[in-house]
C-alpha cells in the first residue's frame, strides 16, 4: 500500500513524541500490505474500526487515533487525521 500524506505523520510526532514510534511501526504495516478488501485489513489491524468510508486505526496502547480512507483496488491509504484519545472522543472528526 501506498501511503499519501505522510506530512501528517510527521506534523503529530512533533506535537506528540511518545507517538513516533507507533506511528512509524503502523506506516511500516501498511507499506508491506496489500489488502484487497476490508476483511483482510481487519485480519491485520484487529482494533481497526470502520466508520462510514473511513477506517480508524487504534495506536500507541489506545492513545492515538489515526483516520485513513483506504482505497482498496488503488493500494492507497489517504491519512485524513491523527487524532489523541481525546481529540477523538470529541467527534469532530466525523464527516
Amino acid at each position: 500500500m501506498r501511503i499519501v500524506s505522510k506530512r501528517r505523520i510527521r506534523e503529530f510526532g512533533k506535537r506528540f513524541p511518545k507517538a513516533v514510534q507507533p506511528l512509524n511501526h503502523w506506516a511500516n504495516a501498511v507499506r508491506t500490505a496489500a489488502w484487497k478488501t476490508p476483511g483482510a485489513l481487519k485480519a491485520a489491524f484487529g482494533s481497526a474500526d470502520f466508520v462510514g468510508d473511513l477506517t480508524v486505526f487504534n495506536m500507541g496502547g489506545n492513545k492515538y487515533r489515526l483516520i485513513a480512507f483506504v482505497h482498496y483496488r488503488r493500494q492507497i491509504v489517504y491519512i485524513k487525521n491523527i487524532l489523541t484519545h481525546e481529540e477523538y472522543g470529541r467527534g469532530e472528526w466525523k464527516p
